[in-house]
C-alpha cells in the first residue's frame, strides 16, 4: 500500500474514531477543512454540501451543543440505538468524503469510517465508564477529558491534511 493510500485510510479511520467519541465533531472538522480548501473531486458529487461554508457553521454549532449535552445527567448512552446509529452514519459520511476527495472508492471509505466509529463508540463508552467507576471520578469530569482528546485528535487530523 502506498503512503498516499495509507494516509487516506488513516484519515477516514481517524475521523471515524472521532465520530465514535463525539458524533458531530467529526463532520465539523471535515467540513471546516473542505469549506476552506475545496476538493474538485467532491465539487460535482452528492457530498458537495460538505464544502459549503453554511454546512461548516451548522456542524460546528451542533458539535458545540453535543459537547455540552453530553455532560447532562439525562443524556442517553452513546451505545443506545439512536446514538450508535448516528455515530456510525457520521463516521461513514466522513470516511466516504475523505475517499471521494482523494478519488478513491466512497463505499470503502464509508466502511472504514463507519467501522472505526462503531469500534470507537463501544471502546470509549466502556473506557469512560471504567475510568469513572474505578477512580471515583464524576462522569462529566471524565467527559471533559474525552472532549479534550477528541479536539486534539481533530486538530491533528487537520494539521496532517
Amino acid at each position: 500500500m502506498s503512503l498516499s493510500v495509507a494516509k487516506t485510510y488513516s484519515r477516514a479511520a481517524g475521523l471515524g474514531v472521532i465520530a465514535g467519541m463525539r458524533s458531530m465533531y467529526a463532520p465539523a472538522v471535515l467540513s471546516h477543512i473542505y469549506s476552506r480548501h475545496p476538493s474538485p473531486s467532491i465539487e460535482n458529487s452528492p457530498l458537495k454540501f460538505i464544502q459549503a461554508m453554511p454546512t461548516s457553521k451548522v456542524f460546528k454549532v451542533l458539535a458545540a451543543g453535543e459537547l455540552i449535552g453530553d455532560k447532562l445527567p439525562f443524556a442517553p448512552d452513546r451505545i443506545a440505538t439512536p446514538g450508535l446509529t448516528g455515530r456510525i452514519l457520521f463516521g461513514a459520511l466522513c470516511g466516504a468524503t475523505v475517499f471521494k476527495g482523494e478519488n478513491r472508492n466512497v463505499v470503502i471509505g464509508g466502511l472504514v469510517g463507519g467501522l472505526a466509529a462503531l469500534g470507537s463508540t463501544f471502546g470509549c463508552f466502556f473506557l469512560r465508564k471504567s475510568i469513572g467507576s474505578k477512580n471515583k471520578i464524576a462522569d462529566p469530569v471524565v467527559g471533559v477529558c474525552e472532549d479534550a482528546i477528541t479536539v486534539a485528535a481533530g486538530i491533528a487530523i487537520v494539521k496532517n491534511l
